[in-house]
């Protein structure tokens, strides 16, 4: 009997993970109504008969973005109406010389990121206890994955530009960036409480949440 419920607990719980990403449609198609107020897991669907080859077409990502940002990236989204509840979306990353994408995750996607021009250093750190760095050096037309949840990074080791495209198996994988959810949340978290975490004064933890 107790071989029996160690079975069920095990097959309950492979389930349980096969289970966990963005839930399956139950239609065809769901396009996003821009127009409705209504709050759902999602985007409130538009009316079928009225959905034209539009909803599902985005032109944007042949257009360069503005790299002049403190670490010197940035990233055009794909938006189409289309996408929505599909569990999959997409954004161009644009680099300047050296610029990167700091420490962050995407908690609800798992990204694949393919390099288009220039040359990435990818990386990602497996969770405790081990913290264990994987990276790899992208040429054009290579092709990384950073696992749902875990922190990871991207930076232009060359003083050329770079582009990549990444794919998220979400269509909303959300971001955060660690520097910014430690040291600029709102309220701050206590100086005395992130010195001690990261190991440094209180004064430095102060200078960093002030920037």
């Amino acid at each position: 009997m107790a071989s029996r419920f160690f079975v069920l607990g095990l097959l309950f719980g492979i389930c349980s993970v096969i289970l966990a990403s963005d839930p399956s449609p139950l239609q065809d198609f769901c396009v996003a109504d821009s127009t409705s107020s209504v709050h759902v897991n999602g985007k409130v669907c538009k009316d079928p008969k009225l959905v034209e080859a539009e909803d599902f077409f985005f032109s944007g990502l042949h257009i360069a973005g503005n790299t002049s940002t403190p670490s010197g990236n940035v990233g055009t989204k794909t938006t189409i109406p289309g996408l929505n509840t599909l569990g999959i979306t997409a954004t161009r990353g644009d680099f300047a010389p050296f610029g990167l994408t700091s420490p962050h995750i995407h908690p609800r996607a798992t990204e694949m990121v393919l390099v288009l021009e220039g040359c990435l250093e990818v990386g990602f750190v497996t969770s405790n206890p081990e913290n264990r760095l994987i990276t790899k050096l992208l040429e054009v037309g290579y092709v990384f994955v950073f696992p749902q949840g875990l922190v990871h990074f991207q930076r232009n080791v060359r003083d050329t530009n770079a582009v990549a495209l990444s794919a998220f198996s979400s269509q909303n994988s959300e971001l955060t960036r660690v520097s910014t959810a430690c040291f600029g949340s709102t309220p701050a978290i206590p100086v005395d409480l992130l010195a001690k975490s990261f190991q440094i004064n209180e004064q430095t933890a102060s200078q960093i949440g002030g920037i």
